[in-house]
């Protein structure tokens, strides 16, 4: 028996600078996790692959990734998502600059 499918978004990295990016429902790419397009069903998740397979010009290393629905967009369920999405591990660079508790 084949495990039911959860939801994903695709992911991978900017070309040119490295940073993980999301693909989004107008078929842009963002860095923000919470824009990226939510695929709810197996087909449409596959074809959004594809989409972004096509633009080797633009990332490199697309996945599906999955993730569940919240209010504010799309959240990891695994750790190795959460790490990603949240910028590199060296506080005040990338997206953990705006952190204040450090």
């Amino acid at each position: 028996m084949s495990k039911p499918f959860s939801p994903k978004v695709v992911t991978g990295n900017a070309l040119l600078e490295g940073d993980v990016v999301y693909l989004t429902s107008e078929d842009t790419w963002t860095r923000q996790l919470r824009d990226a397009e939510l695929l709810e069903t197996p087909d449409r998740a596959e074809q959004r692959l594809l989409d972004a397979e096509m633009r080797p010009l633009e990332v490199v290393g697309v996945y599906l990734a999955d993730a569940s629905r919240s209010g504010g967009g799309p959240t990891p369920t695994h750790f190795r998502e959460t790490f990603r999405a949240t910028g590199p591990s060296n506080y005040h660079h990338g997206k953990q600059e705006a952190f204040d508790h450090v």
